[in-house]
């Protein structure tokens, strides 16, 4: 064969394979965030792999060594250390993850990785009362970013990245992987979806999940006994839970805030806040005389789903959890809200007459919803954790709490893509904690 023929069968072959990709112009893109997106699943899912299999260590560890709560102060002041000398760049947490998504500048400093998980890991060890999904998801954050020069990706690119990566640390650290990917593009923008991330998001949360549990990591099963079909009675029950949700979620976003602006108005030497509120919290569980309100208390969310559990368990929770968190000790605010919501949810079968399961069910996402202002994510978490069946009314609980807590938030640094409410329309474009 010639040349001159060879070269020409070569422009046919190049010529067909843009025409082709003109048709298709999509193709390019999801080829691309394919590759991208199963190599940071695979380190994110092993991430929180180890992440999960750590808290349980420290957890049984704590268990069967109460003496450690004792030490809670110092190890509170430890991790204050920690970050004030060496981690002041990575302190913003979540709200480090928004600002960059929302204005890519400088690459997420990678030692936020170590420095949370070490942070969450001494938390839980020592006895506050703490979550896991802001780990999650600064793990994630910090490691995908690392990568966004090498791949040498755009400032837009970037921004879908992080959501991507935020989309699976959430995915596999609950083993939710639709929900993850749609708290990733539902959680820094309010009101707003960015569809751009949706593919991405999916991809990363769906490969992060199956890695994490490729490591033989158990995630926890919930189960509703009973769900009553749906009737006009039934959806009324459904609002008036949501109500108390949307109130609880904006106290517990409000006073968090208000609790941690005390502390640092207060104790002007950053370690020492967490020393403070390390003494509180084993305090408050010595006159307790119970763990049940520190660490996750995933033992009393399961509770919650078939047995009558004492009506104050929520305030006691939401009370350790705003002082651990908003004293400087690491962590994350879901699983509390889990807890939280799950308890409430329990006191309000009492007098609301639907399913103890059920309304545990929807507190559990509800109040959650309401505090990070992504109903649609936690209606799709409830479905995957529970089941299809309680779908209306997990989902009529997470919008009623969404609209209830007001612009209102654990992350101060969202930003209001649309107002909740008409009167408040002057409060789009800006962040929460500008209002």
């Amino acid at each position: 064969m010639s040349k001159n023929k060879q070269k020409s069968i070569s422009e046919k072959l190049v010529f067909q394979i843009k025409l082709f990709f003109r048709k298709y112009p999509s193709l390019p893109y999801i080829l691309k965030w394919t590759l991208i997106c199963s190599f940071i699943g695979v380190l994110i899912g092993s991430a929180s792999a180890g992440f999960l299999q750590s808290l349980n260590w420290a957890t049984d560890f704590r268990e069967n060594n109460l003496w450690l709560i004792a030490l809670l102060p110092i190890g509170g002041f430890l991790i204050g250390l920690l970050y004030f000398y060496f981690g002041k760049d990575a302190e913003a947490g979540n709200n480090l993850l928004i600002d960059t998504i929302h204005e890519p500048k400088q690459v997420i400093p990678f030692r936020m990785a170590p420095f949370v998980y070490i942070g969450t890991i001494a938390t839980h060890f020592f006895g506050g009362s703490a979550g896991r999904e802001g780990t999650a998801l600064q793990m994630a954050g910090s490691i995908a970013d690392q990568f966004s020069k090498p791949f040498k990706l755009s400032a837009s690119d970037r921004k879908i990245l992080i959501i991507s990566a935020v989309a699976g640390g959430f995915g596999s650290v609950f083993g939710t992987p639709l929900a993850g990917a749609v708290f990733a593009i539902e959680f820094f923008l309010i009101g707003r979806i960015r569809y751009n991330a949706l593919f991405p998001a999916f991809i990363t949360a769906i490969i992060a999940d199956i890695v994490t549990k490729l490591w033989q990591t158990p995630h926890t099963h919930y189960h509703i006994n009973s769900i009553p079909d749906i009737s006009f009675l039934n959806i009324i029950y459904a609002i008036v839970a949501g109500i108390f949700f949307g109130f609880c979620a904006s106290t517990f976003s409000k006073v968090i805030h208000k609790t941690g602006n005390i502390f640092k108005s207060n104790i002007l030497y950053p370690p020492l806040r967490p020393f403070v509120g390390g003494i509180i919290v084993a305090l408050f569980v010595l006159i307790l005389g119970t763990t049940k309100y520190i660490g996750l208390g995933i033992p009393t969310i399961v509770q919650s789903f078939d047995q009558q559990l004492p009506a104050y368990d929520f305030a006691i929770k939401m009370i350790l959890t705003i002082i651990t968190l908003s004293a400087g000790f690491k962590g994350g605010e879901v699983t509390p809200l889990f807890f939280i919501g799950a308890t409430l949810g329990n006191a309000l079968s009492l007098f609301i007459p639907l399913p103890t399961g059920l309304l545990a069910g929807m507190g559990f996402v509800a109040v959650f919803a309401g505090a990070t202002n992504t109903p649609i994510a936690c209606s799709i978490m409830a479905i995957e954790l529970f089941g299809a069946e309680c779908g209306v009314y997990v989902s009529i609980a997470c919008v009623v709490s969404y609209l209830l807590s007001g612009h209102n938030s654990i992350y101060g640094r969202q930003m209001i893509g649309e107002a909740k409410h008409q009167r408040y329309a002057n409060h789009e474009g800006k962040r929460l904690n500008e209002l």
